[in-house]
């Protein structure tokens, strides 16, 4: 009798386990600040305007997050201060800057967009109890990628930002 509720418990338990929907959320590791987001939703949106977004990207002799000003080679507190800047960039300069014609591809960037303000938020919640120390790395590194987006009018700007998203969420996952 016993072997039979803890056999029907266990399968119960395992029925439940299969049916629950996952959310596909991952716990990053920034410093001290542990942050939940659902990468794989992100990465898909932006895989599915990618090539639309990096088409309107005329200029290639700059690019504001890849080598050599690259977002590898952090220490622990570092990338914490860097994915502090980094997500303040993308909600406040990027989105705010990326409209296409194409109302598929704006409902996509939302998404996105979306994604970062609710990830910036947690951040920042984690950041007020668990301080964020920049170093001097860190700093010259979040410097360098606003000058070579400063090079740029805004809309290209934003748009080349919002077409490297790719490097940043690699570099997130890397980290993770």
């Amino acid at each position: 009798m016993k072997i039979s509720c803890l056999s029907l418990c266990l399968l119960s338990t395992m029925c439940w386990l299969y049916s629950t929907p996952t959310t596909g959320n991952k716990i990053f590791q920034f410093g001290p600040c542990m942050i939940s987001m659902n990468v794989n939703e992100i990465r898909a949106s932006f895989t599915a305007i990618k090539a639309t977004i990096q088409a309107k990207d005329a200029i290639r002799t700059i690019s504001i997050l890849s080598y050599p000003y690259s977002l590898h080679n952090f220490n622990s507190a570092n990338r914490c201060c860097i994915i502090h800047h980094l997500l303040r960039f993308y909600v406040d300069k990027v989105f705010k800057h990326c409209e296409t014609e194409d109302s598929h591809v704006n409902r996509k960037i939302s998404s996105i967009a979306n994604s970062f303000l609710s990830v910036k938020k947690k951040f920042r919640q984690c950041n007020e109890q668990n301080v964020c120390n920049c170093g001097e790395e860190a700093i010259e590194k979040y410097k360098q990628i606003l000058s070579n987006y400063g090079q740029l009018n805004t809309t290209s700007a934003a748009m080349k930002s919002l077409g490297e998203l790719d490097i940043l969420l690699d570099w997130m996952e890397k980290a993770h």
